[in-house]
C-alpha cells in the first residue's frame, strides 16, 4: 500500500491480518520443528510428553542423540566437504565469468550466457539424470575403447560435485556480477597509471572491492549446496550427504531426531547468514 493515500480502519486490519497470516504461516511449519526436537517421546507427534535433551545429547537406544548419531555426523560431514567444494569451485569460476560477460565483447556472448543461465530453470531431477546418463556415458566408452576406468565419473562424492557445481556457478556468477556492474573502472586505471600491472590492479584494487560479494556468493553457494536434494539424489554413491540420509530415514519413520537435525540446520543458515550480513556491513 501507499502511505501517502488515506484509508480507513478496516483496510487496515485487513492488510494487517493478511501480514500476520502471511508470516504465520511461513513461520508456522518451522515453530512445529522446533517443538518436537525436544518433545520427549519416540514420535514427533501430540501429546507432549515433556520436554528433553535426549535427542540431542542422548546415548542410549532408542533415543540416541543427534551428537551421538554416527551415521547422521557422517552424512553431515560429507554435506560440509561437497558444499565446500562446490562453493571454492562455483566462486572461482563464477568471478571469471562475471569478468568475462562484464568486461569483453565477443561473438555468441548472449547465447553464452543464455547456456549458463539455463540449469536455474531446469529441474534438479532431469539435471540429475542428464548428468548421469552423460557421465556413464562417458566413463563406460573410456572402459570399452582404453579399459581405463574413470572413477570421479561414476555416482559418488565427486559426481555429486560436478553436479552440483552445473547451477551453482550460475548463482555465483549472478551475485559477482551484480557487484562488478557498479565497479568504478577509473579505479583500476589509476592503478595501471602508478605503474601497475594489469593483473595486479585487479588483485589489489577489483578483488577487495569485490570482497562482499564474493563472501555472499559463497555462503549462497554453500546453502545452496547443502539443502540440494533433487539433482543430489540421482548421482549419490554410498557416502550419502545429510539431505538424502534424512530422506532414507524419513522412509523407514520419522522420529524427533530429525527434528533435531532441522533444528540444528536452521541455526546454522541463520548463523551463516548474520555473518555474511555482518562482513558486508563492515
Amino acid at each position: 500500500m501507499i502511505p501517502t493515500i488515506p484509508r480507513n480502519r478496516a483496510v487496515d486490519w485487513i492488510y494487517n491480518a493478511y501480514i500476520a497470516m502471511f508470516f504465520l504461516y511461513l513461520a508456522l511449519p518451522l515453530i512445529v520443528v522446533v517443538v518436537f526436537a525436544f518433545n520427549d517421546s519416540q514420535f514427533p507427534s501430540l501429546p507432549w510428553q515433556g520436554f528433553t535433551w535426549d535427542w540431542f545429547f542422548g546415548d542410549t537406544h532408542p533415543k540416541i542423540g543427534v551428537f551421538h548419531e554416527r551415521s547422521i555426523l557422517s552424512a553431515i560431514g560429507t554435506s560440509v566437504f561437497v558444499g565446500v567444494c562446490v562453493s571454492a569451485l562455483a566462486v572461482s569460476i563464477g568471478t571469471t565469468n562475471a569478468f568475462l560477460f562484464n568486461r569483453y565483447e565477443f561473438r555468441g556472448k548472449n547465447a553464452l550466457y543464455v547456456l549458463m543461465i539455463l540449469p536455474l530453470v531446469i529441474p534438479g531431477i532431469v539435471l540429475g539424470i542428464s548428468i548421469l546418463v552423460f557421465a556413464s556415458y562417458m566413463a563406460n566408452g573410456a572402459w570399452d575403447l582404453m579399459q581405463i576406468d574413470i572413477g570421479i565419473l561414476r555416482p559418488g562424492i565427486a559426481l555429486v560435485v560436478l553436479g552440483q557445481f552445473s547451477f551453482v556457478a550460475t548463482i555465483a556468477t549472478l551475485v559477482v556480477s551484480a557487484r562488478l556492474k557498479s565497479f568504478d573502472h577509473t579505479l583500476e586505471e589509476a592503478a595501471l597509471n602508478l605503474g601497475a600491472s594489469q593483473l595486479t590492479a585487479v588483485r589489489t584494487v577489483t578483488i577487495p572491492y569485490l570482497a562482499p560479494a564474493l563472501v555472499g556468493a559463497f555462503v549462497v553457494a554453500f546453502l545452496m549446496s547443502f539443502e540440494n536434494f533433487n539433482t543430489t539424489l540421482m548421482l549419490v554413491g554410498s557416502d550419502a550427504p545429510l539431505t538424502i540420509s534424512m530422506f532414507e530415514r524419513l522412509k523407514e519413520g520419522s522420529t524427533p531426531l530429525l527434528n533435531a537435525v532441522s533444528l540444528m540446520l536452521m541455526v546454522g543458515s541463520s548463523l551463516l547468514a548474520l555473518v555474511m550480513i555482518a562482513f558486508q556491513k563492515r
